[in-house]
């Protein structure tokens, strides 16, 4: 049964309406602020920012999120959750209001407001996930709770799933690109209605603990992640081994160091990194960033058939079809696996399905006809992949967490997220681009590449990006198969701890 918190002298149960609230609270990222993957090559020219711009546009929303998304999930444990919930919403109203409005080609006004909405859209995602998810452990329990996180799962990676379509729809419509934001600012206000009379809920602080906020921790963590993500992005430009690019990557490892050892030996840490001291919350946190990550199949494989093959953006979006309903029709048959057998297994499994649509994805030796016959089939795979892992791997990070940490652990699972979608499209892109610098002679000398010879370079690129993202996929198989316990040792260790633990006091 569902937890029954209890608010002054009232009892409070979360309904079907407040959790159709949660989903459209936690859907506005996934599937609004996510379609500039497939919609920016199309707006791009009509707004009159150039290209590093719009790619830069595309990424730091989620390396925002990534960035702030601990620093929101601490303060939802300690402000309450149910605020930084609400200020999340407002915040994805104004991200999307911004862009809404963003003129076109009035040089640093439009630069400002495109990329003002889509730090704000960042900074909201930040809010909503890390509140979003604690509220949903703290008002459910037991398989309740499981069916909440399916369908917090369906916001978050059908979402994910319908962006590239519901994107390409929209920017060729009647209605234009910029009603994607407008409808996000309705759903919006939709999730605030159907969210009102929420009850706080904090997590249960020690009146005697210190409680500074670890702001140096912060700078290092922004300085770390800011470095590296430009050294990635801009690679291409500035050159990978140039003065600039030794310098970023200095920047990052001497911050990446320093990060670790303030975070090691703070008192308050920004990231608690006792957490990853759990097997189960680490692999599950790990493969979920590696998983993410992949998201840069995405942006390889539709700006590929959009560019080689002359499609439209409605049209490259209608390859990711079968992935959305793929991935609808198997998050609640992930929650059944995980009932059945425990969070390992189909965390498993759905990662080598995954890895073998993405494989099917990176066949860019093919006929164009037979790519896209295997990337329907690919990216449905990839649906199928990601609705079997991501119920149980959710179940997983947070059942394994003391109930004071869970905004927190919330919060440095879904910073998993966003941090892999970002990292994970800003080195797919930058291979794409990379690979298509070889040479076509000797692409053409290994008789690999069929059908048109004067694209190559181009589809080689496209494999390269592509095939980074398998690589993730089989080191998050790797991390799940290393750090989450199976079901029978986990009862065998369970029976252990019950043998020689004194019985407990109370609850």
């Amino acid at each position: 049964m569902s937890a029954a918190p209890t608010t002054g002298a009232t009892t409070w149960q979360p309904t079907d309406k407040w959790l159709l609230g949660i989903v459209l609270a936690v859907i506005n990222f996934w599937l609004f602020a996510q379609t500039l993957l497939n919609v920016i090559p199309g707006i791009r020219g009509q707004l009159g920012v150039e290209e590093t711009l719009a790619n830069l546009a595309v990424s730091i929303t989620s390396l925002f999120s990534g960035i702030f998304i601990v620093v929101a999930g601490g303060l939802a444990d300690r402000l309450g959750r149910a605020k930084i919930l609400y200020l999340g919403i407002w915040l994805s109203i104004a991200g999307s209001l911004l862009i809404a409005l963003t003129p076109e080609n009035l040089g640093g006004l439009t630069s400002a407001m495109l990329l003002g909405g889509r730090v704000v859209q960042g900074l909201s995602a930040a809010c909503i996930m890390p509140a979003s998810m604690a509220l949903v452990k703290t008002y459910y329990e037991g398989k309740d709770r499981q069916r909440a996180l399916s369908y917090w799962s369906i916001g978050s990676w059908g979402g994910s799933g319908f962006c590239a379509l519901f994107g390409g729809l929209m920017a060729t419509s009647f209605l234009g690109w910029r009603s994607i934001f407008w409808i996000s600012i309705v759903l919006s206000m939709l999730a605030l209605f159907l969210l009102k009379g929420t009850p706080e809920s904090k997590a249960e602080q020690d009146p005697a603990a210190e409680r500074r906020f670890d702001f140096t921790g912060l700078i290092f963590f922004i300085l770390m992640l800011v470095s590296i993500n430009v050294y990635i992005s801009q690679g291409p430009n500035i050159g990978w081994l140039s003065l600039g690019g030794i310098a970023l990557v200095a920047i990052f490892v001497v911050t990446g160091l320093l990060f670790l050892q303030i975070e090691v030996h703070s008192r308050n840490p920004f990231v608690n990194l006792k957490l990853f001291s759990n097997g189960t919350f680490t692999g599950a946190t790990l493969s979920n960033f590696l998983l993410n990550g992949a998201a840069g199949t995405l942006i390889v494989s539709l700006g590929l058939v959009q560019v080689a093959a002359g499609m439209s953006s409605l049209q490259s979006g209608l390859l990711t079809l079968g992935y959305l309903v793929a991935i609808l029709a198997t998050i609640r048959v992930g929650e059944k696996l995980l009932q059945r057998f425990g969070p390992k297994k189909p965390m498993l499994w759905g990662s080598m399905i995954t890895g073998l649509g993405i494989l099917m994805c990176s066949m860019t030796f093919l006929y164009t006809d037979q790519y896209i016959v295997l990337s329907v089939i690919g990216f449905t795979l990839f649906g199928i992949g990601l609705g079997f892992y991501a119920t149980p791997s959710t179940d997983a990070a947070l059942s394994n967490v003391p109930d004071s940490e869970v905004g927190s652990a919330s919060g440095i699972y879904k910073m998993a997220s966003s941090l892999g979608n970002a990292i994970g499209v800003a080195i797919s892109a930058a291979l794409y681009v990379a690979g298509q610098a070889m040479d076509p002679a000797l692409i053409q000398s290994w008789g690999l590449f069929i059908g048109r010879q004067d694209n190559v370079a181009l589809r080689f690129g496209g494999a390269i990006g592509l095939l980074f993202n398998v690589l993730m996929v089989v080191i998050a198989i790797a991390s799940i198969i290393v750090t989450v316990p199976s079901e029978k040792k986990k009862d065998s260790e369970k029976t252990q701890h019950d043998e020689v633990a004194p019985p407990p006091i109370g609850n």
